[in-house]
């Protein structure tokens, strides 16, 4: 009923989606660009209507009352980004326990305009041995969905060559606050 009612809604608005075939039953899936709080909105109508049964990853303080709990419900996982807690660690744990397992993070790690991107969700893959999901909102194309599905090959300035050349073009709602695809680290 979800699927169905976020496609029609999408489809209303002007959007689409894609997705790849072949969906892994694990990955990590990476949001970019992230530059606007309407982000959350298309992408929950995208893991609705493509089917994704998903868990996301977002800064601890949108997870107080009233929405906590729904937030909670609909696969959030709160963070204190403040203090380094073993998190990359603990979710490697978690894909190594569960058969199907889809994390979804952003690796600007917020929507204001960073140096680059933080490497937590490509050492959380390569140790996890999951390939990464390349989710996407453009706003240009009015279309969100996944890219590809990118196997890391353990060379990090390899990879994020090989991410970059999938997410060109691609357009969040506000450019200017896009991150340049490099590492931050």
């Amino acid at each position: 009923m979800l699927k169905i009612l976020s496609c029609r809604l999408l489809a209303l608005l002007g959007w689409t989606l894609s997705e790849p075939p072949e969906r892994p039953a694990r990955a990590v899936l990476i949001a970019y660009p992230h530059t606007s709080n309407w982000d959350a909105f298309y992408a929950l109508l995208g893991k609705f209507g493509l089917t994704l049964d998903a868990r996301w990853v977002a800064k601890d303080s949108l997870f107080r009352w009233p929405f906590g709990g729904l937030l909670r419900h609909l696969g959030g996982i709160p963070v204190d980004r403040r203090v380094r807690q073993g998190f990359v660690a603990e979710m490697v744990e978690q894909f190594a326990t569960q058969p199907r397992l889809l994390l979804v993070l952003a690796p600007e790690g917020t929507r204001r305009l960073t140096r680059g991107w933080k490497s937590g969700f490509y050492r959380m893959a390569l140790a996890a041995d999951v390939p990464v999901a390349l989710g996407f909102v453009d706003y240009a194309r009015r279309e969100a969905g996944i890219l590809a599905y990118v196997t890391l090959s353990g060379d990090p300035a390899s990879d994020l060559a090989v991410i970059a050349r999938h997410y060109a073009g691609r357009c969040g709602k506000r450019p200017e606050l896009a991150s340049p695809i490099r590492w931050l680290d």
